[in-house]
């Protein structure tokens, strides 16, 4: 997970934030964590919003996915998604 958060963000720094490891490129843009069953990865309402229908199988919430810890993580989405929210991060800084 987080060399794919890595990858998809080269110039975001890591931090911990809300005692979860996350990373940081003009604001947050993603949280992860592991949990007992799942890992709880949390990039924001917009994101779950946008890329709803591809991740529609998980357990998700407004802000949240859950992947089970029993199947492959969906590193190719979670890619797409971390350079969605740069992108959006970037746009909100262009706005300021």
């Amino acid at each position: 997970m987080r060399l794919t958060i890595r990858k998809a963000a080269p110039d975001a720094e890591e931090t911990i934030s809300y005692s979860m490891p996350a990373f940081r490129q003009h604001g947050i843009l993603v949280w992860f964590a592991a949990f007992k069953n799942h890992i709880g990865f949390y990039p924001g309402a917009s994101c779950i919003a946008i890329f709803k229908s591809e991740l529609s199988r998980f357990k998700n919430a407004k802000g949240s996915v859950q992947f089970p810890l029993d199947e492959p993580l969906p590193l190719s989405l979670v890619g797409k998604i971390v350079k969605y929210r740069v992108s959006e991060q970037f746009r909100k800084q262009i706005k300021k």
